[in-house]
């Protein structure tokens, strides 16, 4: 076989494994969308849970919404941080083994355990309860690994083209990284946001030790809403509620229509990253 037949081959397979992520992926979506399409209406979306059939998730929307932004709010500083340390400043030795061996340990921990390790920590030892603060911290230990991997690949990448002429124009190294190579970096660190709001979105069994599997009833106008120390069911742990304690009449049918609306949360949520980090990278980089 020559090398271009080979090369043709090859090729083939590749486009044939894309397309078949690609379909399953479409096949995905496609199938929750069509099962909970009954339940896609503003009175589902945005009303209250009730014990009786016809409840909302309006609630539980909201929970998983306020995760992720603490969760972010968390992880992204964090994990940045971590990834500019390891990019520019760490030094080739045991320190370095060792940072990366417990990066790598914490990233292959199984959220079981890191809800566990948080239900003793952070709702026992702390005495938060069950809280959106203690259910953030958890979900932060699960997205830090994969966040400071991806920003640390990112500044790398980036300070390839940059750092050198930054510096030979005079700027300290603290200035280039601020200011040159995080701005280009950007694209991809997004990429580990949007990976970590995914993650936060569909997270249920640390959430179950951490933020408990109950919504009270909460309201924006005294502030109770934003308390970072009440109790906080977010939409996936709902959905696990429902399809294993069957707790309402319409159970399957308000979990088919909750999951539909959390894939439509994820989507929208890429989209809307992406839209935002090009705009800031075109301002950075003066392109558009």
């Amino acid at each position: 076989m020559n090398a271009k037949k080979a090369d043709k081959i090859a090729t083939a397979v590749l486009y044939i494994i894309s397309a078949l992520v690609v379909f399953l992926l479409m096949g995905l979506i496609g199938y929750i969308l069509y099962h909970g399409r009954y339940c896609l209406d503003p009175n589902f979306i945005f009303g209250k849970p009730s014990i009786d059939a016809g409840g909302g998730i309006g609630l539980h929307l909201f929970n998983s919404f306020y995760m992720l932004v603490i969760s972010l709010i968390i992880t992204v500083p964090l994990g940045v941080g971590a990834g500019i340390y390891l990019a520019e400043y760490a030094k080739e030795g045991k320190l370095l083994n060792i940072i990366r061996l417990c990066i790598e340990t914490m990233a292959s921990l199984p959220s079981i355990v890191v809800g566990l390790f948080g239900l003793l920590v952070f709702v026992n030892m702390t005495g938060w309860g069950y809280s959106i603060f203690a259910g953030a911290m958890a979900i932060t230990i699960l997205n830090l690994p994969a966040m400071t991997r991806v920003s640390e690949n990112a500044i790398i990448e980036a300070s390839k083209k940059v750092k050198e002429a930054s510096l030979g124009l005079g700027a300290t190294q603290w200035q280039t990284i601020v200011k040159v190579i995080l701005p280009s970096a950007i694209p991809q660190i997004l990429t580990g946001v949007i990976l970590a709001a995914g993650r936060i979105f569909g997270e249920a069994a640390a959430l179950l030790y951490t933020a408990g599997m109950s919504a009270p009833l909460v309201k924006i106008s005294d502030g109770s809403a934003f308390d970072l120390f009440r109790p906080a069911e977010t939409l996936a742990v709902y959905i696990w509620q429902l399809n294993s304690e069957g707790m309402v009449p319409d159970a399957t049918k308000i979990a088919n229509g909750a999951s539909a609306v959390l894939i439509i949360m994820v989507l929208l949520f890429n989209i809307v990253a992406r839209i935002i980090g090009k705009k800031i990278y075109e301002n950075y980089a003066g392109t558009k």
